[in-house]
C-alpha cells in the first residue's frame, strides 16, 4: 500500500513539473503586455517591432516587409529558428545575444515568465 502511495505522489509530482516546464499560455498573455509595446502576437502585421504570431518555429529575421537591423540579419544569416531553447536564451537579455540589435528592450528577468511567455507564443491564436 506504502509503495502505491509513493508511487501516485511521484506521478503527480512529475505531471505537475512537466506541466510547469511547459509554462502557462493564459499567464504568458499577462507578460507578454510587456512585448506588446513594439509587437503583436496575434495579427501578422508588424509594429515598432515584427509581428511575433507564428515565431516559435520560424527562421530568424524572416518576417517579409519588415526591417531588421543588421545585426539581427546577421545572427540568422546561418538559418537559426526561433525554437523554444533559443527563445530562453534571448529573452532574459536580447541586446547580450544579438549585439547591435535595435531592440532595446532589457528582457525577461524570470524563468517562469519566460516560460509562460513562450507558452503563449506557442498558442497566441488561440489564447487572448
Amino acid at each position: 500500500m506504502r509503495s502505491l502511495c509513493l508511487l501516485a505522489m511521484a506521478a503527480a509530482l512529475f505531471s505537475t513539473s512537466a506541466a510547469f516546464a511547459d509554462g502557462d499560455a493564459v499567464a504568458g498573455a499577462t507578460v507578454f503586455k510587456k512585448c506588446a509595446v513594439c509587437h503583436t502576437a496575434t495579427a501578422h502585421e508588424n509594429h515598432v517591432g515584427p509581428s511575433l504570431m507564428g515565431v516559435v518555429g520560424r527562421p530568424v529575421a524572416t518576417v517579409p516587409d519588415y526591417n531588421y537591423s543588421t545585426a539581427m540579419k546577421a545572427f540568422g544569416a546561418d538559418g537559426k529558428v526561433w525554437d523554444e531553447a533559443l527563445l530562453r536564451k534571448y529573452l532574459p537579455s536580447p541586446q547580450f545575444l544579438v549585439k547591435g540589435t535595435k531592440m532595446t528592450f532589457q528582457g525577461l528577468k524570470s524563468d517562469k515568465d519566460i516560460d509562460n511567455v513562450i507558452a503563449y507564443l506557442k498558442n497566441s491564436g488561440v489564447v487572448q
